[in-house]
């Protein structure tokens, strides 16, 4: 991956804990795109358009920590899940495959729950297997 994917991930993770945060203050998330709106940004998106990617991503963070709520109880900080998250987010925007009739939403969550169920099962404690012979 070059420097500058990397740079604007950080940088939508960054902005993602920011109105996490704003969230849980009760402030609110943007709101999510109509169908339209949705579909015209992700065919600029398939033109390479960086501001329809992060449109994208902008609007579909409330469906970040909507899905991340269901680890609340893993013991992971909020913090930590809203950043695997937004990376999920990331990812699906990036993989998204419009013509396959799946909204980006559902396709979204799913990747989503997917980095959220690995990174939990990866660093959560795991305890020792005893072999019996």
């Amino acid at each position: 991956m070059s420097f500058l994917y990397w740079a604007l991930a950080i940088v939508a993770v960054i902005k993602g804990t920011l109105l996490l945060f704003g969230y849980l203050n009760n402030q609110v998330f943007p709101q999510p795109l109509e169908a339209e709106d949705e579909k015209l940004y992700l065919d600029e998106l398939q033109n390479g358009s960086e501001e329809a990617r992060n449109k994208l991503i902008e609007h579909n963070l409330r469906l970040v920590a909507h899905v991340v709520r269901k680890y609340e109880s893993s013991g992971e900080d909020i913090e930590d899940l809203i950043s695997i998250g937004t990376i999920g987010l990331i990812k699906a925007i990036k993989t998204y495959n419009n013509e396959r009739g799946v909204r980006l939403a559902t396709y979204a969550a799913r990747c989503i729950e997917n980095d959220g169920s690995m990174s939990i099962s990866c660093y959560s404690p795991q305890s020792p297997v005893y072999w019996s012979l």
